[in-house]
């Protein structure tokens, strides 16, 4: 039974079209197919971030089709077999198809080909080996990708322990998929060549984890995933082991948010965090967040001017973290809620006053200046935040003693 993408706006927007005709002006009608994640979402009705396209035509002549149908390339990686076309300012990554020669589980040899099922033979997971055609028809050549997806399956396509030794981070992709679309029991094949095969998750680098990882924390709902994790040993290889799942798996009741669930998976301790996220290689607006949430308990019943003074001293975001990191533990939700609604709501004022104020009421620049502007902020927040009066204050801190 032939299968056909229908209601599809990526697939017959003219900026694709455009391209999937380049192509075939320069190898047939049959020599380039959508492929990977655009076809399976569009199979199950989920939004499309990106259209990947595979193609007979070696790298060189995927570059030539494109400038002679007036279109960008950028060489993106061709010594990998992808080049990304630029149409109508819309990316699309075209890669051909290829066949693995040598792996050492962290990196592959290829050699590239014309042969559609050995292309289909090296991916990850069935569903994933789903293409289409210009028209959108439906091509499966492993003849089970298509009810996976829909099914919520995800198999890996041949033997597991194989394409897993290709490639380590497979182990880790086979949660994300999970996460992100599996449905029901996880395939038993699956889980147990994760588990035998979990210290290969230590060769691979840490941004490549740190980057999967992530992406598995954004899912809707990764708690059954990240409990597979747990269990198959791999998430205590990523990642200190968590005394337990109980702050995670409250953390994602709450928010959405992958660095939050990430920071309810790590110790509590603020050095313990630096020191993960460190071997995570995350970025240092991550790293600096994820520690900054642990660095001190929050009071949920604090006053409102005491909320006002946190989020002045050590930000928005922080307060934000430390609020849900107590929410997650059993802090009364409607307090932190109430918090919450204050930190969204209240903009910081800046410092009312400066150095030029001071001078201006004939204090010379010096080391007082510094001492009285800290004076006058400390007063400044003790008092919430007041709009007059200023002048009055900074006069009175000048004449103090010492």
């Amino acid at each position: 039974m032939n299968r056909v993408l229908e209601g599809q706006d990526w697939l017959t927007a003219s900026a694709t079209q455009a391209v999937m005709a380049a192509l075939a002006a320069a190898g047939g009608a049959d020599c380039a197919r959508f492929v990977g994640g655009c076809v399976r979402n569009a199979v199950l009705g989920a939004p499309i971030d990106d259209v990947d396209i595979a193609t007979v035509l070696t790298p060189d002549a995927v570059v030539r089709a494109l400038k002679a149908a007036g279109l960008k390339s950028v060489p993106t990686g061709m010594e990998h077999g992808t080049v990304t076309a630029i149409s109508e300012r819309q990316p699309f990554e075209i890669t051909t198809l290829r066949r693995d020669v040598s792996t050492d589980g962290r990196r592959a040899t290829v050699a590239f080909t014309d042969d559609w099922a050995e292309d289909a033979a090296r991916r990850d997971f069935r569903l994933n080996a789903l293409y289409a055609d210009a028209d959108g028809l439906i091509l499966d050549p492993t003849g089970a990708g298509y009810e996976d997806a829909l099914a919520g399956r995800i198999v890996f396509v041949g033997e597991p322990e194989q394409r897993i030794r290709e490639d380590y981070l497979r182990i880790l992709r086979f949660y994300r998929f999970f996460a992100w679309y599996g449905r029901g029991a996880p395939d038993a094949a699956a889980v147990a060549a994760c588990a035998a095969l979990a210290e290969g998750v230590e060769r691979l680098s840490a941004e490549r984890v740190s980057k999967e990882l992530l992406k598995l924390l954004a899912a809707p709902d990764p708690r059954a995933a990240v409990r597979l994790m747990d269990h198959a040993g791999v998430l205590g290889r990523v990642m200190p082991q968590p005394k337990s799942l109980s702050l995670f798996e409250a953390m994602v009741g709450i928010s959405p948010d992958p660095v939050l669930r990430l920071s309810a998976l790590l110790p509590d301790e603020a050095e313990a965090v630096r020191e993960a996220a460190l071997k995570l290689r995350l970025s240092n607006a991550q790293r600096d967040r994820l520690v900054e949430a642990v660095a001190e308990r929050i009071d949920t019943t604090m006053s409102e001017a005491q909320a006002r003074a946190a989020i002045w001293r050590v930000g928005r975001q922080a307060v934000e973290d430390r609020l849900y990191r107590a929410w997650a533990s059993g802090a009364e939700v409607g307090a932190v809620q109430r918090l919450l609604m204050l930190a969204a709501d209240w903009t910081p004022p800046k410092l009312p006053v400066g150095g030029k104020d001071l001078a201006r009421l004939g204090l010379s620049p010096g080391s007082q200046t510094g001492r009285v502007l800290k004076a006058f902020e400390e007063g400044w927040i003790a008092d919430d935040f007041p709009d007059h009066g200023h002048e009055a204050r900074l006069k009175a801190l000048m004449t103090r003693p010492g």
